[in-house]
């Protein structure tokens, strides 16, 4: 996979402002982090498959941006919107599903949408941690010769090394009394390019990473992105066979407290993911 700058914390993101007529407008000290002393650490972020052989992940805490500055209005964003751009949008969802996702997408520009927004919820999930669930996964979303070369490299990328640094076992298990979380929502979709054998559908979301628990040092975070996917019509139905994310659009973070991380543990457990989207 590849990543453009350094994925959730390269370019998209709001710059600094200055100049004249320009303003910043300096948001409220959130509360103390709950699972412990208030951390500034670099921003990273996940990247989760190579559909090329050559899988790059790059997860860690991910900032919590406490101040913000205003962004110089866009000529652009000023055109208004059409109404199929911000219209809720959609047909009764697949009844087929695979690896728990759903399958058996629509062969026209909706149904491309509604897969490549499945695929993202389904490739930020927490079944990409462990081993089989991630083979699953990969051979669900993946056409089979692509979803066969990226095995064995995502199984390196997800070494015991590295779960570690997440706060996860070797086999991909929160610590007892913890709970992990990485979720992908999405926002919206859309098409860059469609033909009947071919689409290229960007699914812009938000999402969550971190590790809950009283002695985290990782708490969960929120993050922003936009994930790309080719796909092909490939044995009545499409499948992945590239895809790329970037950093944003995001929005000036909110002024809602922090939750604890009781809390927090508890609507993750609570509050089950979709399965469909769209």
């Amino acid at each position: 996979m590849s990543n453009d700058d350094d994925q959730y914390g390269g370019a998209g993101g709001y710059g600094e402002v200055g100049g004249t007529g320009q303003t910043r407008t300096r948001l409220p000290d959130p509360p103390a982090d709950p699972y412990g002393p208030v951390r500034r650490t670099p921003r990273t972020s996940r990247s989760l498959i190579t559909v090329v052989g050559v899988v790059v992940l790059l997860i860690a805490a991910i900032a919590f941006a406490n101040s913000a500055p205003d962004t110089p209005s866009d000529p652009a964003s000023d055109k208004p919107p059409t109404d199929s751009s911000t219209a809720a949008t959609g047909a009764n969802p697949v009844t087929g599903k695979s690896a728990g996702i759903p399958k058996g997408f629509a062969h026209d520009e909706q149904g491309a949408q509604s897969a490549a927004a499945n695929f993202a919820v389904a490739l930020g999930s927490d079944g990409m941690f462990k081993k089989n669930s991630r083979h699953a996964l990969v051979e669900a979303i993946f056409a089979p010769d692509v979803a066969a070369r990226a095995k064995a490299p995502q199984d390196e990328a997800y070494s015991a090394d590295f779960l570690a640094k997440m706060g996860l076992d070797a086999n991909g298990n929160a610590p007892q009394g913890s709970t992990f979380v990485t979720r992908t929502v999405p926002i919206g979709t859309r098409v860059e390019s469609y033909t009947p054998t071919r689409a290229k559908i960007a699914v812009w979301y938000t999402g969550l990473i971190g590790m809950s628990g009283t002695k985290s040092t990782d708490p969960v975070r929120t993050l922003w992105g936009t994930w790309t996917f080719e796909l092909g019509w490939i044995g009545e139905d499409w499948k992945v066979i590239d895809e790329t994310q970037q950093d944003g659009p995001a929005p000036v973070p909110g002024d809602v407290p922090v939750s604890t991380s009781d809390d927090m543990s508890k609507a993750i457990k609570e509050f089950g993911g979709f399965t469909y989207a769209r």
